[in-house]
């Protein structure tokens, strides 16, 4: 398992090299001048020109790519063209609001999920089963920007329950969590009803009845464990789509995270701040596969005989 761990650590750095040059590239190709967003378009002309030697914006590619990624290497992500500040400052401010809206989402998705999943599967074509998967059609076919509208519109002005904006208290958290897992919860609730369909039609599960064994034990010991395989894999896949949806999330519900951060720093073209925002969002996204692989070794023996 430590050999596994650390060929997939040593796998993150041409992934973030890549991750790094692509963006750079689409910064670079970008249509617009950060010195002219900066100044302002009524600034001179020789003012604006100096600004982009004192920035090296007229440095070839290859040049700009070389020196950032220097500094990135030693922990240095630059300075925001905005407002000045350290960008690596800035996003550990920005961070753990992400953090904490990813992870609840993640929470709401998983624990739900399979909670109706399991249910669907264990009571076929009952009225539990009906409405789950009325549910989940709604999940998968509503987008995360109208989910958080509506969401809004109900808990918000019409009921007054829940505040709407900000990230002061859990109860801040609760809208935004679930509107960002709605749709994975409901991708997650099917992947599970169809692993257990399948699981519980296997010969060891009948076994495991004409042996007397209670039908809980049955579900949660026998059944549950091997279904949770594709829908671990499930879960590690919209983990990236629960980090990219972050961005359309912090910004419905004023969330000062990453993602809401991003959004301002794109419509100012600040490169630096935009760069550092999405490494951190794709080495995130690298951490958490990590995790997801190393749990398959705990779930299935198989898989964790190929680490050894």
């Amino acid at each position: 398992m430590s050999k596994f761990i650390l060929r997939r650590l040593l796998l993150m750095v041409p992934t973030m090299l890549g991750v790094s040059f692509i963006i750079f590239g689409l910064l670079y190709l970008t249509p617009g001048d950060a010195a002219v967003a900066k100044l302002g378009q009524q600034a001179p002309p020789e003012a604006i020109e100096a600004y982009r030697e004192k920035l090296g914006l007229n440095d070839p590619f290859i040049v700009q790519y070389g020196r950032y990624m220097k500094g990135a290497l030693h922990g240095d992500l630059g300075k925001s063209y905005l407002s000045g500040a350290d960008v690596g400052d800035t996003l550990k401010e920005y961070f753990p609001a992400t953090v904490k809206l990813t992870v609840f989402s993640l929470a709401v998705a998983v624990i739900f999920g399979i909670l109706f999943g399991v249910l669907s599967a264990v009571y076929k074509y009952s009225w539990i089963d009906k409405i789950s998967m009325f549910f989940g059609m709604i999940g998968l076919s509503m987008p995360i920007f109208w989910s958080g509208m509506l969401f809004i519109l109900l808990f918000s002005v019409k009921l007054g329950w829940l505040p709407s904006s900000g990230l002061r208290s859990f109860k801040h958290l609760i809208l935004p969590g679930f509107a960002l897992g709605f749709q994975s919860m409901a991708v997650i609730m099917r992947q599970t009803r169809s692993s257990m369909l399948e699981v519980l039609s296997r010969d060891y599960i009948r076994t495991a009845r004409s042996k007397g064994l209670r039908e809980r034990y049955i579900l949660f010991v026998h059944a549950l464990k091997n279904a949770m395989i594709p829908v671990l894999t499930s879960a590690g896949l919209l983990t990236g789509s629960l980090i990219g949806g972050s961005v359309l999330t912090e910004t419905i519900f004023s969330i000062p995270g990453i993602g809401r951060h991003m959004v301002q720093s794109i419509s100012a073209m600040d490169y630096p701040m935009i760069l550092g925002a999405v490494l951190l969002i794709s080495l995130s996204y690298c951490v958490l596969n990590l995790i997801v692989d190393i749990l398959y070794g705990f779930l299935d023996p198989r898989v964790r005989s190929q680490y050894q």
